[in-house]
């Protein structure tokens, strides 16, 4: 037996070391914790902390680390990654690493634009296992594959698993824009379960909406009825941002109007047909028919024109506009599609208008005195070169410029309006996708003309999602003229126009961020051209159709579009049977809308018909110009015009909608 002090030493000896070891587990107990993970959580870190995560887990929170750094790949952008770890993922999942995997799959998917492979992925997802996180990214992943129904259910599922108000205005937004958008046949044809009270809901906004959207009065009241109808619908709590600005709507003043217009130089004489117009329209002297009236006087008679080489090169007039003398005879006037005037703002005989003359003074100086003597609203100016000097003068006046600069500015108070060869290219492209075309080739001259109307038609064709456009420049008329003696004639193939396509942007909303690829957009193959769009003059366009002709048999012939510079009064009948089948475009005042107000035109301006634009392009200027607020403000908002279907942009650049006709048999009948 050991001496009792023995004992007592090694007890002594011992006590440092049990108090080290206590010491020692109660600073590890309350040391750093291992981060939680949770796949169904939000993902708010760095893909790269979420990979060093995983790398250092050796347990089954492993595979929630690699899940959490997938989506935060995606969200990155950084695809080939998040591509890889989705493909390095374990064969065996549980249920809720499953139901995720199949989330970052789809959202893989649509980021790749294959969505009908997103689309059979999100089928396979039991919703009800899914957190509200989960939910959220599960209907803005159907939201960036789908379209129709099918895309407005996912909207209306997906607004109340959103939080913050801001998410919530982006969705109810985007909500009111795939309705709104939708073609008036699909949106009426549509069929929904009777327990889609929200949806419902929604469909009756539409409908009052489109029923009084030309009346700012009326349609604030319809909405605060809607409201008032539909009181448990997201969007009476939260109007979309275009129907909101509808409740603060004040109509624009008109009391004093300060028109704006070069009254020397050479644009003078563009200026007092736009003047002639504007006062006609203001005063009540425009020829209004219920029907189609007594022809102008025909080809044989009609006097002189102005010279087109006295165009200055920044007015408004349309490059594609012809200025020769003829007037249109009875067998060459286009039938009329709508013989109804019109909507032309009524005439005002308390409306001032006080005329200033841009060519004698800087455009910051008129606009100071026009503000001085108390104008309310701006009509003008005219020149391409003073609608530029706009974006930096400082107004409070509401301004309708009409002309476009090259690079358009959002302004409250601006907007622009004119008759320019790119509007019509525009509109060509619209009515050609209309018809089913999808491989157009342009021919236009080789000059500054042809390089803007290509660029305004291919930039416009992509938007409607179509691929690169082919162009083909000419020449002269004598260069023409030696390729028909040469029977070298013209084939249907081109280079690509150089535009710059619109890039998409990426969806964020509920934290999911979808980022758009970066794809070049397919140029069209040689010999798949199945449509031609023509800027040309008369005596042009009777040379390039034969040699079309030349190159391109019959059974193979692609539809050819022109604009209206091919088209012109007192075509003779060669010509009309020459151009068999084409189709052309024009103002609704020179296509037959309105015959009677047509041949006062025509008379008033010597049957010239780039003065009669000029003139019709007045008469749209007082009607904007009485609806300034609606157009700049109220998205969707339309107008009947002389010059064409009036609309404006998110820029408040006014759109045109044109009439086109074509050439059947040596007669001028509606374009079908």
């Amino acid at each position: 037996m050991l001496p009792s002090k023995v004992i007592h030493n090694k007890a002594g000896r011992c006590v440092p070391l049990l108090l080290a070891a206590l010491i020692f587990a109660g600073c590890s107990g309350q040391g750093p914790q291992a981060p939680t993970v949770n796949v169904q959580g939000a993902a708010t870190g760095s893909s790269d902390s979420y990979l060093q995560q995983m790398q250092q887990s050796s347990d089954d929170n492993k595979v929630d680390w690699q899940l959490l750094a997938i989506r935060a790949l995606l969200n990155e952008g950084k695809i080939p990654q998040a591509s890889s770890q989705l493909g390095s993922l374990p064969q065996q999942l549980n249920d809720v690493q499953q139901q995720e995997s199949l989330l970052l799959q789809a959202q893989l998917k649509v980021i790749q634009r294959d969505t009908d492979g997103a689309a059979r992925l999100l089928q396979q997802i039991d919703t009800a296992s899914l957190s509200q996180e989960q939910l959220a990214r599960y209907y803005q992943l159907q939201i960036a594959g789908s379209q129709g129904l099918t895309l407005l259910r996912a909207y209306i599922a997906q607004e109340p698993l959103l939080t913050s108000p801001a998410d919530k205005q982006k969705n109810i937004d985007a909500t009111w824009q795939a309705l709104s958008q939708m073609p008036p046949e699909q949106a009426s044809n549509l069929v929904i379960n009777a327990d889609e009270n929200t949806l419902q809901g929604w469909l009756d906004l539409l409908s009052v909406y489109k029923a009084n959207a030309s009346d700012p009065g009326m349609l604030k009241a319809g909405i605060s009825d809607w409201q008032t109808r539909y009181p448990n619908n997201p969007a009476a709590k939260m109007l979309p941002t275009a129907l909101s600005q509808v409740q603060s709507f004040q109509q624009s003043s008109t009391g004093k109007i300060a028109l704006l217009l070069p009254l020397n130089g050479q644009a003078q004489v563009f200026a007092k047909a736009i003047q002639k117009g504007f006062d006609d329209a203001r005063n009540g002297a425009l020829a209004q028919s219920a029907a189609p009236a007594a022809q102008p006087q025909p080809a044989a008679e009609a006097n002189a024109t102005a010279n087109p080489a006295a165009t200055p090169t920044d007015a408004a007039v349309s490059p594609s506009a012809p200025v020769e003398a003829s007037a249109p005879s009875a067998d060459t006037q286009p039938a009329a599609k709508n013989i109804n005037v019109a909507q032309t703002a009524p005439p005002s005989s308390s409306a001032q208008v006080q005329v200033y003359d841009t060519s004698s003074q800087p455009i910051d100086q008129v606009l100071a005195q026009a503000q001085k003597d108390g104008a309310t609203l701006v009509v003008g100016p005219l020149l391409k070169s003073n609608v530029e000097r706009l974006a930096s003068v400082q107004t409070p006046l509401n301004i309708l410029a009409l002309n476009e600069p090259e690079s358009v500015q959002n302004h409250p108070n601006l907007c622009y309006f004119a008759l320019s060869p790119e509007d019509e290219a525009r509109d060509a492209a619209h009515h050609m996708w209309d018809q089913g075309k999808r491989s157009p080739l342009l021919l236009v001259p080789r000059s500054s003309l042809g390089d803007r109307v290509s660029k305004a038609f291919a930039d416009e064709w992509q938007k409607l999602g179509g691929a690169t456009v082919l162009q083909q420049q000419f020449g002269s008329q004598s260069e023409l003229k030696q390729g028909i003696n040469s029977g070298a004639g013209l084939r249907l193939t081109g280079t690509p126009v150089v535009s710059q396509p619109q890039q998409p942007q990426g969806i964020t909303v509920a934290g999911l961020t979808i980022p758009a690829p970066q794809a070049d957009t397919p140029a069209a193959s040689d010999g798949s051209v199945d449509s031609l769009y023509i800027v040309a003059t008369q005596d042009e366009m009777a040379l390039i159709k034969p040699m079309i002709s030349m190159r391109v048999s019959s059974r193979s012939m692609a539809q050819i579009y022109a604009s209206s510079r091919s088209y012109q009064a007192g075509s003779g009948p060669d010509y009309r049977l020459e151009m068999e089948g084409v189709q052309f475009s024009d103002i609704p005042l020179l296509s037959g809308t309105n015959p009677a107000l047509m041949q006062q035109a025509a008379r008033g301006f010597n049957n010239d018909y780039s003065q009669v634009r000029l003139y019709a392009m007045g008469i749209d200027a007082w009607t904007l110009a009485n609806h300034f607020n609606e157009v700049r403000q109220l998205p969707g908002f339309q107008l009947k015009g002389e010059t064409g279907d009036l609309s404006a942009t998110q820029d408040c650049v006014i759109n045109r909608k044109l009439i086109w006709n074509q050439y059947r048999q040596g007669q001028i009948v509606p374009a079908s």
